[in-house]
C-alpha cells in the first residue's frame, strides 16, 4: 500500500520493477564477432546493442554508438573489426530492483543500457529509453547526465530535475558538480526566487 506521501507526490516514480520493463531475450555475440555481424544482429532484432558473451558469461556490450564512433570513423572494413576491440564494460542490475534504481545506475555511470540479471544469470537489457517510457519525470536526469559524461554538453544547464546523488531526494533544482547532480539543500543554497531564511 502506498503511503500518503507517495499518493500525493507527483514526482514519486512507479513501483514497477526492472523485470517488468526489460527487453528479453538478450541478443548476444562472441568476442570475435565482427562489426558487420553485430550490425546484422542489431538490425534483425531491431535493437541498439549486443551483449558480448564468453563461455556463457557476459563480458561487455557493443551499441550502435560504439560502431559509429569507434569503427566507422576509422574507415576500416566492418568485417575486420572485432567486438572485443570496441566493446564497453557491461554494468548490471538485478531484475527485482526498482525502475528508480535503474535510472540512478544509468545516471551514475553515464550510460544508456544495463544488463539485467536474475540468480547471477543475464536475462535481459534495460535502456534509458525504457526507463523514461514509464518514468518520464526522469528524462532530464538520465539523458543530461549521460550527455555531460560523454562530453556532448559544453556546460551544465542551469537546473535539472531528478534525484539528488547526495540525499536521494527529488529536486527540480539539481546542479552538476564533480560528477554528481546535487540539490539546492545539499549545496546549502535557497531555491531560485526563494528568500533565504536569514534575510527574512
Amino acid at each position: 500500500m502506498l503511503t500518503r506521501r507517495e499518493e500525493t507526490d507527483p514526482h514519486m516514480t512507479t513501483r514497477m520493477m526492472v523485470k517488468d520493463v526489460m527487453n528479453s531475450p538478450v541478443i548476444t555475440a562472441s568476442p570475435t564477432a565482427n562489426v558487420k555481424e553485430l550490425a546484422n544482429k542489431m538490425s534483425g532484432a531491431k535493437v541498439g546493442s549486443v551483449i558480448i558473451m564468453d563461455n556463457d558469461k557476459p563480458i561487455g556490450i557493443v551499441s550502435d554508438w560504439d560502431i559509429v564512433s569507434k569503427a566507422s570513423v576509422n574507415d576500416e572494413l566492418p568485417s575486420k573489426i572485432l567486438a572485443k576491440n570496441i566493446m564497453q564494460p557491461l554494468q548490471t542490475i538485478e531484475s527485482e530492483e526498482s525502475i528508480t534504481q535503474a535510472a540512478r545506475l544509468l545516471r551514475k555511470h553515464g550510460i544508456k543500457r544495463l544488463g539485467v540479471t536474475y540468480r547471477n544469470k543475464l536475462v535481459g537489457v534495460i535502456s534509458s529509453s525504457d526507463v523514461i517510457a514509464v518514468t518520464p519525470e526522469l528524462v532530464d536526469v538520465v539523458s543530461e547526465k549521460a550527455s555531460l559524461l560523454r562530453g556532448e554538453v559544453g556546460r551544465s544547464p542551469a537546473y535539472v530535475s531528478g534525484y539528488c546523488d547526495e540525499c536521494n531526494e527529488w529536486s527540480d533544482y539539481l546542479q552538476y558538480a564533480e560528477g554528481k547532480l546535487i540539490c539546492e539543500e545539499c549545496r546549502g543554497e535557497s531555491r531560485p526566487g526563494e528568500i533565504p531564511l536569514e534575510s527574512r
